[in-house]
């Protein structure tokens, strides 16, 4: 095990988890104003307290650290855009989406770099992102008033997933640009799915 000062400055001893979970923490916390490629490895380990060598032991290489700092960040924007069940289909559509904004906009720099920097290229990155985005899917198709035997389902599955395209591609925009108000992005997101569903039930739904 290895340890750290608690707040009286006495050393507290972290198992191998522990220790893994905080280099991670501190990781996705610089990512929040960095680019992954610009997240320093010797920052992370004097934060932690470690030597440079020792978190090599937690993660074999810089790319296996980038990638659970991805896979960090993605888990708390999934439960950062987590629907509210008590709300009506319209009003939890759009309450997730005014949650997706708000954790993009606080996470631009890594949001613009992950999908349109350097580490989009990555294979290993892009899976991860992409697994995002399905889960995004299927939350989305899970919540909509259709039988899993209806035969529009695959249709709007298709609809859903080239929905979110829009919605990043519109976000990066905006991140960039703001030419208009994140209000008036919300409006516009939101109003977008239910004009790509393809089954007038859903359609329906989601316009009330």
């Amino acid at each position: 095990m290895s340890s750290r000062p608690d707040s009286r400055g006495k050393r507290v001893r972290l198992s191998p988890t522990e220790r893994r979970e905080q280099l991670i923490t501190l990781g996705a916390r610089m990512l929040r104003e960095r680019a992954l490629d610009d997240i320093s490895i010797g920052e992370i380990a004097e934060q932690a307290g470690i030597s440079r060598g020792l978190l090599f032991h937690y993660f074999p290489t810089k790319q296996d650290f980038h990638l659970a700092i991805i896979q960090h960040a993605n888990a708390e924007l999934l439960e950062r855009t987590s629907p509210d069940p008590k709300l009506a289909l319209f009003d939890m559509l759009r309450d997730s989406v005014e949650r997706y904004i708000d954790y993009v906009t606080e996470n631009r720099t890594s949001y613009l770099a992950l999908l349109r920097g350097p580490a989009s290229a990555s294979p290993e990155l892009v899976a991860l992102v992409d697994a995002t985005r399905m889960a995004l899917v299927d939350r989305i198709i899970a919540a909509a008033p259709i039988p899993a035997e209806d035969p529009d389902r695959p249709r709007l599955g298709l609809a859903v997933r080239g929905w979110i395209a829009f919605v990043e591609e519109t976000t990066l925009t905006w991140l960039r640009e703001e030419p208009i108000t994140r209000e008036s992005l919300v409006d516009m997101l939101v109003a977008s799915l239910p004009a790509l569903a393809l089954n007038a039930d859903l359609a329906a739904a989601l316009r009330q």
